[in-house]
């Protein structure tokens, strides 16, 4: 790990990394600097806090479906499913589930090339919508990478054209999964309505 050279006494360090005398920065400055130092601290605090309640509540749920299937005597399995738990009044409710990761294989460059032609071939009498949607599909993100909900989304077409098919087979064989990650959430019931409704711990939602 790269260490930091300490700002000598006297000086600020701006953004572009020069320094700048004491004298010359702004009490504003400095009084916002303060706050979103000491706000930025007690986050970073509450996010690994948070971080740490997350492994702790999957390895609690995951040794409750331990022991609930040993009562059956059935041995600790891999527990790689969804499972929902409720409380005994079902006013409260966690549900763990597990969303495995996909990337696209090189077979994708195939469909991609199999789709250009379809276009091509359909550029006559082609819904331009259809074309749209097909061009947003393999547009890239800043860092290269194609989203995937809109490559799987272009397999709800009903499109019999041979070639087409063709295509879709490809983003199939394409698929590749790459790891799986782990979700638990929590939600309350609302007694008037009697609708579970999460128990927010994202802050941007609050």
């Amino acid at each position: 790990m790269t260490e930091t050279t300490p700002t000598p006494a006297g000086y600020w360090l701006n953004g572009q990394g020069n320094l700048i005398p004491d004298a010359k920065v702004k009490t504003i400055d400095k009084l916002c600097d303060e706050l979103v130092r000491a706000l930025a601290a007690r986050a970073i605090t509450q996010s690994e806090a948070l971080e740490k309640f997350k492994r702790q509540s999957m390895d609690e749920v995951l040794a409750f479906l331990a022991l609930s299937q040993s009562e059956y005597g059935v041995a600790r399995g891999r527990n790689k499913g969804n499972v929902t738990l409720s409380t005994y009044d079902m006013t409260l409710r966690i549900t763990r589930s597990m969303q495995d990761k996909i990337a696209f294989g090189p077979s994708l460059l195939a469909a991609k090339e199999l789709i250009d032609e379809c276009a091509q071939e359909w550029s006559v009498d082609a819904n331009d919508n259809v074309k749209v949607v097909i061009q947003h599909a393999f547009q890239t993100d800043r860092e290269g990478k194609i989203n995937i909900a809109n490559v799987l989304a272009l397999k709800n077409y009903e499109i019999k054209d041979e070639k087409w098919l063709r295509a879709m087979k490809a983003i199939d064989d394409s698929i590749k999964t790459v790891g799986t990650t782990p979700y638990i959430r929590f939600h309350k019931r609302n007694e008037k309505t009697l609708k579970y409704e999460p128990i927010v711990l994202d802050l941007a939602a609050l």
